[in-house]
């Protein structure tokens, strides 16, 4: 593979699609291919499996079933979308990855993290990104965007209650603090292009 892998990571609020969307830009501006997406989804057959996994109530799956739904969209979305792309040249930046559910059915709902990566070495072939950011939020600054997401109707996984968000954020520093020469943790207050400015930073040596 020729092309970069990157992904944001963090919990819910934090800006991912934001940066996402500004990177994608920076990068576009220095002439590189750039492929923008999501997960769960970014290729057709996972976006169909999105819409199980981020529609209806909180407990309309149990863990080990939202393991499996986000193991099998991404497997599609890998396939489909993400290697072929990298195959070209191309970067690939992602909305969440396969971190996301070693943090949410992992630190979140209590699937050991050997049973997540078993998932992903079946599904997608083991893929990891070659630089995996997570934005952090103060708690304040983070309770005050949910609050606004709230309002206009949040999706099942951004109503998950106070205390599972608590362990999501617990358990995407461990993962960061475990890999330290994939992960990049930054902090996402602030203006939003303070915010790029600090991601471009960290992709400057491969530019």
């Amino acid at each position: 593979m020729s092309g970069r892998f990157i992904t944001l990571e963090g919990g819910e609020g934090a800006g991912k699609s934001t940066q996402l969307r500004a990177l994608a830009a920076a990068l576009s501006d220095r002439g590189i291919d750039v492929v923008s997406t999501r997960e769960p989804g970014g290729s057709p057959g996972a976006e169909a499996i999105r819409a199980l996994l981020m529609e209806g109530s909180d407990d309309r799956w149990d863990t080990r079933s939202e393991a499996l739904l986000f193991a099998a969209a991404r497997a599609d979305h890998v396939a489909r979308t993400i290697r072929p792309a990298l195959e070209r040249g191309a970067w690939v930046l992602c909305d969440r990855f396969v971190d996301s559910s070693r943090a949410y059915q992992g630190g979140g709902g209590g699937l050991t993290d050997a049973d997540i990566l078993a998932l992903h070495a079946v599904g997608s072939e083991g893929l990891l990104p070659d630089r995996t950011f997570l934005l952090t939020l103060r708690e304040d600054e983070a309770a005050k965007r949910l609050s606004v997401r709230d309002a206009a109707g949040a999706d099942r996984m951004g109503s998950k209650p106070a205390d599972y968000q608590a362990r999501l954020a617990a358990r995407f520093a461990e993962l960061a603090a475990a890999e330290p020469a994939r992960w990049r943790v930054i902090d996402g207050g602030g203006a939003p292009d303070a915010v790029t400015s600090r991601l471009m930073e960290h992709l400057e040596p491969w530019l």
